[in-house]
């Protein structure tokens, strides 16, 4: 998982007046680690756990520490939380004797959860709880803190899990900053109502709604084995290096990948090791139903040299904002964040 603040500047999303998204291929990054801390600790401290049953009394007191970070990344509405944390939570114990009236022991303890991670979301963490004093009854009074508190922390953790999920401190921004897709053109809407239009007329609207795509062609050398760039290419660990983003990629034909955080979904259409690959993609930010063609075929015109041509066709002029600027970051998506950071990682340039 890339850290917060480590990704390439250019292609991190700034908020504008006109809520554009300069950058398709990556998402708005907010740090979310002081709202963590501040929504962790109403939840957790100063919570009465026990207030006399048994003849014990235990209270939650203050988050010692909250370390790691936690960010949520967002595109369009679109939310994917990232976190990995580690606390402390400190509490206070008392067992007074059978009428109440005198405290037997006053002690203190506290409760460390070593890792809180996005990627266990659904899971309840580890928890490790210590107590200071460790005779007969300190040893009580710990065991009533596992009964009691241990399923409070499990819900108070789960409490801010679903808060990151939401959008955490940037989802009053999700609600606020509504934009209103583009409305169809007229000749558009004129060609989706003339239903009883003849076979002639349907097949002018289909050319003319190819109108909006284009074909990105590009041809790239590397000082490579065509094998070892197909490799790279299909591997889904070496995409998650050379990007520093999130990627599952299934290397088998009609097997499903998704790259760059989840932003480009497709699928495996024809796989050739070290000749050929062929895959549907598909942008998040793309109109619904449009999924381009991406086409690499692999040359070495002399041993250690590698041609790649790339040829990636349908690609739509705009976004479902009405934004006109696919093409263009899309053909810098593969120049930059793909050949290029692929040269420059595994020492292929020439």
């Amino acid at each position: 998982m890339a850290r917060m603040g480590e990704g390439d500047k250019r292609w991190i999303v700034e908020d504008r007046p006109d809520g554009t998204n300069v950058h398709n291929w990556h998402w708005a990054e907010r740090d979310c680690l002081d709202w963590a801390r501040n929504f962790l600790s109403n939840l957790l401290c100063g919570k009465t756990l026990l207030a006399g049953e048994g003849n014990f009394y235990i209270k939650t007191k203050k988050l010692e520490k909250l370390e790691g970070e936690a960010y949520v990344n967002i595109r369009k509405g679109k939310i994917i939380p990232g976190y990995e944390l580690s606390l402390i939570l400190s509490y206070e114990a008392e067992a007074k004797d059978s009428d109440g009236s005198s405290v037997i022991l006053s002690t203190e303890g506290s409760v460390e959860v070593p890792y809180i991670s996005d990627e266990n979301a659904g899971e309840d963490p580890e928890i490790r709880i210590s107590i200071k004093d460790d005779g007969p009854i300190g040893k009580r009074l710990k065991e009533a803190f596992i009964l009691k508190g241990k399923p409070f922390v499990f819900e108070k953790i789960r409490e801010f899990v679903d808060a990151m999920a939401k959008g955490g401190p940037a989802k009053d921004d999700l609600d606020v900053k509504k934009v209103t897709a583009k409305k169809p053109s007229s000749a558009s809407s004129n060609a989706a109502n003339n239903s009883g239009s003849s076979v002639k007329e349907s097949k002018k609207a289909v050319e003319k709604k190819k109108e909006g795509f284009k074909t990105i062609t590009m041809s790239e050398k590397f000082s490579c084995r065509a094998k070892d760039l197909f490799e790279i290419l299909m591997d889904e660990n070496r995409w998650k290096g050379f990007t520093q983003s999130n990627a599952r990629i299934n290397k088998e034909v009609g097997g499903e990948f998704s790259i760059f955080d989840g932003s480009v979904t497709g699928q495996n259409v024809e796989l050739q090791e070290g000749k050929l690959i062929v895959q549907k993609w598909r942008f998040g930010s793309w109109p619904d139903g449009i999924v381009s063609t991406v086409r690499l075929t692999f040359d070495e015109p002399e041993s250690g040299v590698t041609v790649v041509k790339l040829t990636h066709t349908d690609v739509p002029e705009e976004d479902r904002y009405g934004n006109a600027t696919v093409v263009e970051n899309t053909e810098r998506g593969w120049r930059d964040l793909i050949f290029h950071k692929i040269r420059a990682v595994f020492g292929f340039g020439i």
